[in-house]
């Protein structure tokens, strides 16, 4: 009989503690999350031909596709709600001559004619669905991102292309981003991540060669996937 009633008490604790895990875990929601990944751009160039002295008609830019490094803050602000601080590490952007494919004798069409790097931050305020303490949640986020434009230069095929040593300036860009993505959870602290974004990202560019000025706007267009691990932590 004695033995029996240990056994009874021994199930009864076993299934208080398995009936307790779920609740547990539930109580292991942190405040703060940081990710790290692949970043994948791929740009839906729309840029108006360039003009300016002794430039033929149709002369035009497009933006190589990239991949880059991708690191994310996420403050928790609520069961629902988060707030996402998303960075890429600032790529090499090389961008190819578009429409014809010489300009004088000089090689154009699908020549890298510049280069420059960008630093383009985007604040995302997301919603995430389902409970915090499903294993997959997806969610969708909107927010603005900011992209500013340095180490510009104009390649050797540029230069030869405009006639000459040319400097480039390209305008800082502000504008809308939207992204929708998922989460799994493998543990409370360590989640892996995937989603999709968009943005507008809009430039003016002015090309000095020796005085001589050329000038487009483009309409970079990106669109973004993100594969990336994040850990959680803080309250």
């Amino acid at each position: 009989m004695k033995s029996i009633n240990k056994a009874l008490i021994s199930a009864a604790t076993v299934a208080a503690w398995l009936y307790a895990a779920p609740a547990f875990a539930d109580d292991e929601v942190y405040g703060n999350s940081f990710r790290v990944g692949s970043y994948s751009v791929f740009y839906h160039t729309h840029a108006d031909d360039i003009t300016g002295p002794f430039v033929p008609a149709g002369v035009n830019l497009k933006s190589q596709d990239l991949e880059t490094l991708y690191v994310g803050y996420v403050r928790r602000l609520s069961p629902a709600f988060a707030l996402e601080l998303a960075l890429g590490y600032p790529p090499l952007n090389k961008v190819e001559g578009k429409g014809p494919a010489t300009v004088g004798s000089v090689p154009y069409n699908g020549q890298v004619v510049s280069t420059a790097r960008w630093l383009s931050p985007a604040l995302l305020l997301e919603y995430n669905f389902l409970s915090e303490d499903s294993k997959f949640r997806p969610y969708v986020g909107v927010g603005v991102n900011y992209t500013n434009f340095y180490d510009r230069r104009s390649t050797a095929q540029g230069n030869a292309a405009l006639g000459g040593p040319t400097k480039l300036s390209l305008t800082a860009s502000v504008g809308p981003a939207a992204t929708v993505g998922v989460a799994y959870t493998i543990t409370p602290r360590w989640h892996v991540y995937s989603s999709y974004s968009i943005a507008r990202v809009n430039t003016h560019v002015t090309a000095d060669t020796e005085g001589v000025i050329r000038t487009t706007t483009i309409k970079f267009g990106p669109q973004t996937l993100v594969i990336s691990g994040g850990y959680s932590f803080g309250r």
